[in-house]
């Protein structure tokens, strides 16, 4: 006896949905783009699919998975629709999986229609993943797909996804999440903590410790071979150029442009997960009309304090304000990946030598957090520390705009910053 499935199929009928040459007999309420909503998960090298504007294109290997992601606020039935067309093939089948729940679809014509999928239950909130795989095909291509459509009663209302076209890209890197500081007038250093938690350090992931008002500091993930302390400091408002004063050993420097410019400093480092690591800020006025900004990064593997560079930012004059922490990915392609940081043991050094404890600390986020482009975001406390999360579509996000109080410790950090490199 063939076995019933999710939407009421047998599996056999599950596993070969129709040819759909008729138009969909269902109704759908939302239309989901590949384009701000999708990613190649899993792919052989060099493999040529790509998503672009228009969604899913370039799909020839079988091996390759597409995955798309929208969230849901209501349990219930969900129906899902595969809006594409064929291209350089006559025929195709392809693979839509719902939630691990696989159903055949018969691409036929050149021309885009919805073809209808299945349906299975939704037993929790939180985000659904559509998985793509081609099954086979009598020439090139498996066809393009745009979008995918949702009806039923879980997708009546309160559905979340990326659909600001203007904004896919940074839908697609998915949400920034930060932790601001309140810290006394006349903040000339700032010392920070970080663990990120082992596996959590994927490619493209910033976990910055030190930003402030004018610029941050914190590690990077560059590459499967490449880690960085980056350290950079913005132009004046005015447009005046930041310069640098002095850098430390195996610095490099020049200067950044895309999202703003300024002066960078990096140090290319192996730091490792599950380590944690010190960071120093700190901001002068030189007397002059500028400020000169410093840091410092501290490696337990060897016991070391690192001095990264010293930064001129003109028409400046001011001590650390702005101070903060925050988590992003910088890859958009690699947006579905999750992430997590650990920052504690924050203090703050005023122009009198005194360290004051930092222990409150706000959470907000980014545009794609605050619109709802992306709900995979959270943060608040965990093992005494304050704690950032985002990518990964997970299902409990925590709202924006909350403070946590951390547990103080009640132990300044043990460095003679008059004595730092």
């Amino acid at each position: 006896m063939a076995m019933l499935g999710c939407g009421g199929q047998t599996d056999a009928q599950k596993m070969s949905a129709s040819d759909n040459m008729a138009p969909p007999a269902t109704t759908y309420n939302a239309t989901v783009n590949l384009a701000g909503n999708a990613f190649i998960t899993s792919a052989a090298p060099g493999a040529g699919e790509i998503i672009n504007d228009s969604g899913l294109a370039n799909w020839t290997s079988s091996s390759t998975i597409t995955s798309m992601y929208f969230r849901l606020a209501q349990t219930g039935q969900l129906k899902l629709g595969l809006v594409a067309r064929l291209s350089g093939s006559t025929a195709s089948t392809v693979k839509v999986s719902i939630n691990g729940t696989a159903y055949n679809v018969n691409l036929s014509g050149s021309s885009s229609k919805t073809y209808d999928v299945g349906t299975i239950n939704i037993t929790a909130p939180g985000y659904v993943k559509v998985d793509l795989q081609g099954v086979s095909k009598n020439g090139g291509y498996f066809g393009d797909v745009s979008a995918v459509k949702i009806a039923g009663t879980a997708a009546t209302s309160g559905m979340n996804f990326a659909d600001d076209a203007a904004n896919y890209y940074w839908s697609r890197r998915g949400p920034s999440v930060n932790f601001g500081y309140s810290t006394p007038a006349n903040t000339e250093y700032f010392y920070n903590e970080m663990t990120v938690p082992t596996g959590e350090d994927k490619i493209g992931s910033y976990f910055m410790a030190n930003g402030f008002s004018q610029g941050y500091m914190g590690i990077q993930v560059k590459s499967t071979t490449e880690r960085w302390i980056l350290f950079s400091v913005w132009d004046a408002d005015n447009g005046g150029k930041t310069t640098l004063v002095r850098k430390g050993a195996g610095v490099v420097d020049n200067s950044f442009g895309g999202e703003g410019t300024g002066g960078q400093s990096y140090l290319v480092y192996n730091w490792l997960a599950g380590n944690t690591y010190k960071f120093i800020t700190r901001a002068i006025p030189d007397g002059a009309g500028s400020t000169l900004y410093s840091a410092w990064f501290y490696a337990p593997e060897t016991a070391t304090w690192r001095f990264i560079a010293t930064w001129k930012r003109p028409s400046t004059t001011t001590y650390l304000t702005g101070n903060h922490s925050f988590l992003e990915n910088f890859i958009d392609t690699n947006g579905y990946l999750g992430r997590k940081v650990l920052v504690g043991n924050q203090w703050a050094r005023n122009t009198s030598g005194v360290w004051s404890e930092v222990t409150q600390g706000q959470f907000n986020g980014d545009a794609t957090a605050a619109n709802k482009q992306r709900m995979d975001f959270a943060g608040g406390l965990e093992n005494g520390k304050f704690y950032m999360r985002n990518g990964g579509f997970f299902a409990n996000y925590v709202a924006l705009g909350q403070t946590f109080n951390r547990p103080a410790t009640g132990i300044a950090p043990s460095v003679n910053v008059t004595t730092l490199p």
